[in-house]
């Protein structure tokens, strides 16, 4: 009884687990359409009439990559022209969700 309840509450603890992660996902996701995609594109190519106007780099080029999770972060939070810069507008774990997200599009 005592294995079968043990077994249970690891299923249970896996379980939220991987729902907690699929929630932070699409909290990302949210905020990359909210206050990025208009110009970076959805897919981060910056191929938008914003992105091209701007001439935004693709976040998944060699350029932006090659950038430490801190750059980039800081570039999220302060802007770099002409992104404008996102500090009180979303919170440091959405800044390092989309840290995250943008390392996901390395070539």
């Amino acid at each position: 009884m005592r294995t079968m309840f043990r077994a249970s509450l690891v299923v249970l603890a896996i379980a939220f687990a991987m729902s907690v992660s699929a929630f932070a996902a699409d909290a990302t996701a949210d905020v990359f359409k909210s206050k990025c995609a208009s110009c970076h594109g959805a897919d981060g190519k910056g191929d938008t009439p914003a992105g091209k106007k701007m001439n935004v780099k693709d976040l998944a080029s060699d350029d932006v990559q090659k950038q430490s999770d801190a750059d980039l972060a800081g570039v999220i939070e302060k802007g770099k022209k002409p992104m404008p810069g996102y500090e009180g507008k979303v919170t440091k774990e959405q800044i390092d969700g989309l840290v995250k997200w943008i390392r996901t599009l390395k070539k």
